[in-house]
């Protein structure tokens, strides 16, 4: 780790996030990466506290190695690390064990070095949008009751960056439950005034209010023409065209299900996925058989739906990978804010999943007794996902 953050060509980017067990934080989250300024290359660290980011830009040498050296010793629980050609994930568990996973990149990656860019990734809490959602005041000041909002959109757009490259213009986008749009409007005012491509997009919601309340607020905001609302489930939704970019963020259960079906079905290119709660798998373990020693986890409520969360997830992503999309899983915003804070990013590859990967997916729907709800959904147009295996746990 320490290697891959002094690597001042090699390194893109890493985030330190949470805290371990029992432990304190000067800062909730932070940002490394190298910069080129006018006086050369810096490693520039960037310390978010809940207000508020902070920013050095250090020289190479004794100066960065004894940066990196503090962030280290301070009791992360997590280290994202992306570097040209792999990407490390450092995760420490409760009882302090660290465990490393490492992943080679698809491609290589070249590193982005110009000194604006952290600026450039956010949605700055002056532009309008803020204000019509009811996150900022009339002069463009972000609502202490609202900072958390605030922080959600910021994190969301950090999430979406790195794979906007992937979008072509103009670009379609599709929110498929998408409530009161907060993140709609985001994503749309992002990839128009930050990123400069020329986006559509539909917004799909069941409520009729919900429907009223942003069809509104997108004419105050003047984009009538190119943002629009409809009420309809995500099962009856109909777009023109096959969307670039599907979004899924908090849909109820099986609703992400569906939303992630209709996304691959259209054959998204990408896949920004917030999953909420987990009922299904979890009424499963409830009635179905569980393997040998985790029926002293299910016999938990509590640790059952924990369990469940977990494993719901862990097959949605396996079952993208099996359809042709490169995976990740991610944490969406600081747990203090919400549990449901685990986001599904997919990339089109149209690749073959590996063995290895089809391997474990059905060693664990047959281990656990569980039929997943997307499987069930994208069986008819994908062998590798039954239906006869289906059929048999059904």
């Amino acid at each position: 780790m320490r290697d891959a953050l002094l690597d001042e060509a090699g390194l893109v980017r890493a985030v330190a996030s949470g805290r371990q067990r029992n432990t304190a934080l000067p800062h909730r989250r932070v940002e490394v990466r190298y910069v080129d300024l006018k006086a050369g290359r810096r490693l520039q660290v960037t310390s978010y506290d809940d207000t508020q980011s902070h920013t050095r830009n250090l020289e190479a040498g004794r100066p960065a190695e004894g940066a990196v050296d503090e962030l280290l010793a301070q009791p992360f629980a997590d280290w994202h690390v992306e570097t040209s050609t792999e990407t490390l994930q450092l995760r420490m568990t409760k009882r302090g064990r660290p465990l490393l996973h490492r992943s080679a990149a698809a491609e290589p990656t070249e590193p982005d070095r110009t000194h604006d860019r952290a600026k450039r990734r956010k949605l700055d809490e002056s532009d309008e949008i803020f204000r019509l959602l009811g996150i900022a005041d009339g002069d463009g000041r972000i609502k202490p009751s609202r900072r958390a909002k605030f922080k959600q959109v910021q994190d969301f757009l950090a999430a979406l960056d790195p794979v906007s490259n992937q979008l072509s213009d103009p670009v379609s986008v599709v929110d498929l439950g998408c409530g009161n749009a907060y993140l709609t409007f985001a994503a749309f005012r992002y990839l128009s005034v930050v990123k400069g491509l020329t986006p559509t997009a539909i917004g799909i919601d069941v409520k009729a209010q919900a429907r009223a309340h942003n069809t509104e607020i997108a004419a105050q905001l003047g984009v009538s023409d190119h943002l629009r609302f409809v009420e309809s489930t995500i099962s009856a939704a109909s777009v023109s065209e096959p969307p670039d970019l599907v979004l899924a963020l908090h849909a109820c259960d099986t609703a992400t299900d569906e939303a992630l079906a209709r996304a691959v079905q259209w054959q998204t290119p990408v896949i920004l996925s917030a999953p909420c709660c987990h009922h299904d798998i979890q009424r499963q373990l409830s009635n179905g058989s569980v393997p040998g020693g985790y029926q002293l986890v299910t016999r938990h409520g509590i640790l059952r739906e924990r369990m469940a969360d977990v494993l719901t997830d862990a097959l949605r992503a396996a079952i993208l990978r099996m359809v042709g999309y490169r995976v990740e899983v991610l944490e969406f915003v600081d747990s203090q804010h919400t549990p449901r804070n685990v986001l599904i990013r997919a990339v089109r590859t149209s690749a073959p999943a590996a063995q290895e990967t089809v391997d474990a997916y059905w060693s664990l729907v047959t281990d656990w007794g569980v039929q997943p709800a997307l499987a069930t959904l994208l069986a008819a147009e994908h062998s590798e996902l039954g239906p006869a295996e289906i059929d048999e746990l059904d």
